[in-house]
């Protein structure tokens, strides 16, 4: 192999390597609490996501996982609207 293909191959594996490191790194910008209330049962948990959205729903999806089992309890806790949102600081 050619000595500037490898040079050139070497410096798009360490650009694609920092860039893989600093997404790994910097993906919080969202801090989020999200309590549900589904068939008498009750959870709050904290998500953390690139978006508002994607935290929200991160919380929303771990808080239904503790207050369900199975397929259809999950699908029907999750088209159920959170009892509380509350942001909190992120990083």
């Amino acid at each position: 192999m050619p000595k500037p293909l490898r040079i050139l191959i070497s410096l798009l594996v360490g650009v694609a390597i920092g860039y893989i490191l600093y997404s790994s790194f910097h993906t919080t910008q969202y801090r989020v609490e999200v309590c549900v209330d589904y068939h008498g049962q009750k959870a709050c948990r904290i998500a953390e996501g690139r978006t508002q959205d994607l935290a929200m729903r991160a919380a929303h999806d771990n808080a239904c996982a503790q207050v369900t089992s199975g397929v259809t309890g999950t699908i029907g806790c999750q088209d159920t609207p959170p009892t509380s949102i509350r942001l909190l600081q992120g990083n």
